[in-house]
């Protein structure tokens, strides 16, 4: 738990640097979208450099500690709706088809990996560098093309 602690104290510190929303953690699972609770041009650039930084931190807290600590993220862009309901635990979410799907490339994806769409990638593909996966199986979408999000192109880190 401790260690846990730890990596996500990290997360939400590198999602304030990105000006990215945390919207919750559920067990050892971290949730967190750009553009919302208001909208940005460059939400999709945020959330990737949010995940390349939380696989680096990921790496660096596992080899510090000397635990093998593993890491899989699913990044798709679209609209979703999110707000806050219940009348006890007030907790702001984020629902809908785009929320869907990222969570489905993340449990399909490969440990320390970041998994995009082609919709994200296609969005990103200015600034950051992909390598095929090929076509994955997610439930309820059928078979869909796969990238890995290798970094920022070098011209864009510069």
């Amino acid at each position: 738990i401790e260690m846990l602690e730890t990596l996500f104290q990290r997360f939400d510190a590198l999602a304030e640097q990105q000006g990215v929303e945390k919207i919750k953690t559920v067990g050892d699972a971290y949730m967190a979208a750009a553009g919302v609770p208001h909208a940005v041009a460059d939400h999709a650039e945020r959330i990737a450099r949010l995940a390349l930084a939380m696989v680096d931190t990921c790496e660096r807290l596992g080899a510090e500690s000397g635990m093998a600590l593993q890491l899989r993220v699913g990044i798709h862009s679209g609209s979703a709706i999110s707000g806050v309901i219940a009348q006890k635990k007030f907790a702001y979410d984020l629902w809908g088809d785009t929320v869907n799907t990222a969570s489905r490339l993340e449990s399909r994806g490969v440990i320390g990996r970041i998994q995009v769409t082609e919709q994200t990638r296609e969005r990103l593909a200015h600034a950051f560098d992909f390598e095929q996966r090929g076509s994955l199986y997610l439930k309820g979408k059928g078979r869909m093309a796969g990238y890995f999000l290798i970094g920022e192109k070098s011209s864009a880190a510069a």
